[in-house]
């Protein structure tokens, strides 16, 4: 996956407020088989969820019977988040304060890449509990070839320049050097035994509609000019409806896992 500078890596990180509604009702939701695994994993029921959002892993979690924390740096997603209940507290996660405060799992849906990962596991490891887990995942589309190709076209001819047009394609798969980034990171940080990786495939059925809804959510996407934002979803709308007016999108939720430490011995499941 191509990288950006650091301030507009900031601003994309920045940009998924501005329709806290949209992104919450138009982002994929985590397979329940990942939910079950990580509560089975943890010590405990107490959940730490950084760059919480909307909500969308915290209700999960809390479905399954734990007590979640939510940690986010927008405000205004802290605050869509509140209307379910939910207890966010807005920081960075690095900069944050467990104000002595310790959880059993720690968890980040989609939002890893924006945390430096050595600091960030560092302030994992210190507030988790001994037998603790870190579980970082992300949602990777998995198009079938013909999908992927067709959407490529249409990012290489309206926003060549774009992230998604240099890591589109058939055979691509966009989060894998996040998960690179992220076993680094950890082992780095230390206070973790090795490192697991989980994987969990499914699938969803998207409308023409439901898919350009969730397409604008895309920190990238804010990023671009209204008129070429309006370009790109004119052309991956047609795109949809030459494939048949809806797409199968296969998924793939990859999961980095950790445990911690205990006296120095990894703490196996």
């Amino acid at each position: 996956m191509p990288t950006l500078p650091p301030e507009q890596h900031r601003d994309m990180a920045e940009s998924f407020g501005t329709d806290p509604e949209r992104y919450d009702r138009a982002r994929p939701r985590y397979p329940d088989a990942l939910v079950e695994a990580v509560v089975a994993a943890a010590p405990g029921p107490d959940v730490l969820d950084v760059g919480c959002g909307t909500g969308i892993a915290s209700r999960q979690f809390r479905a399954a019977g734990c007590r979640v924390l939510g940690v986010d740096v927008d405000a205004r997603m802290a605050a869509f988040a509140r209307r379910s209940d939910l207890e966010v507290e807005v920081a960075a996660f690095e900069r944050w304060d467990p104000a002595g405060r310790a959880f059993d799992a720690v968890v980040a849906g989609q939002t890893w890449h924006w945390v430096d990962p050595v600091a960030g596991a560092a302030a994992a490891a210190r507030v988790l509990r001994p037998h603790g887990l870190l579980a970082v995942f992300w949602n990777e589309p998995r198009p079938a070839p013909e999908v992927a190709d067709a959407f490529a076209a249409v990012y290489r001819r309206v926003v060549p320049d774009s992230l998604t047009a240099q890591g589109l394609g058939a055979g691509s798969h966009g989060h894998s050097p996040l998960v690179s980034r992220a076993l680094e990171g950890i082992r780095e940080a230390g206070g973790f035994g090795e490192p697991e990786q989980w994987r969990f495939d499914w699938q969803r059925s998207y409308s023409r509609d439901e898919w350009l809804d969730q397409l604008v959510t895309g920190g990238e996407a804010a990023r671009f000019a209204p008129a070429t934002l309006d370009e790109l979803v004119a052309g991956i709308g047609a795109a949809v409806d030459a494939l048949g007016g809806s797409v199968a999108m296969p998924y793939a939720t990859v999961a980095v896992v950790a445990r911690t430490r205990t006296n120095g011995t990894f703490v196996g499941p």
